[in-house]
């Protein structure tokens, strides 16, 4: 029997919670309340494509997210870095997320929102770190395949 696609969304929430959550237990991470938003940030991202609300432009932005971060290739690869690999996933979906936050529509990211803490300052405080966490090169080159998808 084939898994329907919101179990296979629930398998990969709690695999990346679980790798994560064991990472942070183990490391001393100075990033490690960022690094524990990815498997939120990837709810939100499902919640947000599936909501008939979201317009057709912003949903291929949030299909593109959802596949950088399935993706075993991207800038930074979770099989060669571990949980460290989801940093620049987390950095692309907040600069998605932005463009809900620009466009004034917030109120659907609060609605949608699983995670703990206030989503908004969540985003904020991930835009704000990035250039310190991923090195200013890699979050210009994330912004740019982020532009590419947007034109």
């Amino acid at each position: 029997m084939e898994e329907l696609p919101e179990q296979k969304h629930l398998d990969f929430y709690k695999k990346i919670r679980k790798q994560i959550t064991d990472y942070v237990e183990r490391k001393n991470f100075k990033y490690a309340d960022v690094l524990l938003l990815a498997p939120d940030f990837f709810h939100l991202l499902i919640k947000l494509s599936l909501d008939k609300r979201v317009s057709g432009d912003k949903k291929l932005k949030l299909l593109g997210c959802i596949a950088y971060y399935i993706s075993p290739i991207d800038v930074i690869p979770e099989v060669i870095f571990g949980p460290l690999g989801y940093m620049d996933d987390i950095a692309l979906a907040a600069y998605v997320r932005n463009d809900f936050i620009n466009h004034g529509d917030s109120d659907i990211l609060y609605e949608h929102w699983a995670g703990k803490g206030d989503i908004l300052a969540s985003v904020q405080n991930v835009l704000t770190v990035a250039d310190k966490y991923l090195g200013e090169g890699l979050w210009q080159q994330l912004k740019r395949i982020y532009r590419r998808w947007t034109k």
